[in-house]
């Protein structure tokens, strides 16, 4: 098995692509005027308009109603990059050290899903990322 993606459905897929673009530093590829993915080395974040849920179930998926996935991204800088979105987002939590070793800040994007931004800086949590 390979773990192909994770899939967000936004209403405003303009807005959430624009997000998580800038959060990403990277263009997303428009597959079609209702889906998106922003391909990283790691893994692929997607993102479908409200629209395409129809094809699956009506109904079977809502935009803004998460509240228990946490999208993580690993970053260069925590402080920085959370400096440069901090007045364009909402913020759950400013940076700070987290129990286990990494650099965390948490924002919510458009949709409302969590986004972590994190650095490992201990040397067990920069041992444990190293080999992914």
């Amino acid at each position: 098995m390979k773990f192909a993606s994770t899939r967000l459905i936004a209403r405003d897929i303009k807005a959430m692509v624009a997000f998580y673009e800038k959060v990403m530093g990277q263009t997303a590829d428009w597959l079609a005027p209702q889906f998106a993915e922003i391909v990283t080395p790691a893994a692929t974040l997607a993102i479908g308009s409200v629209e395409t849920v129809a094809i699956f179930q009506p109904g079977s998926c809502e935009p803004g109603a998460n509240r228990t996935a946490i999208i993580e991204l690993m970053v260069d800088d925590v402080d920085a990059l959370f400096d440069q979105l901090k007045d364009s987002v909402t913020i759950v939590h400013e940076p700070k050290m987290m129990p286990w070793g990494n650099r965390a800040a948490m924002i919510r994007d458009p949709e409302g899903t969590i986004v972590a931004l994190f650095k490992p800086v201990t040397e067990a949590a920069i041992a444990r990322f190293g080999a992914r």
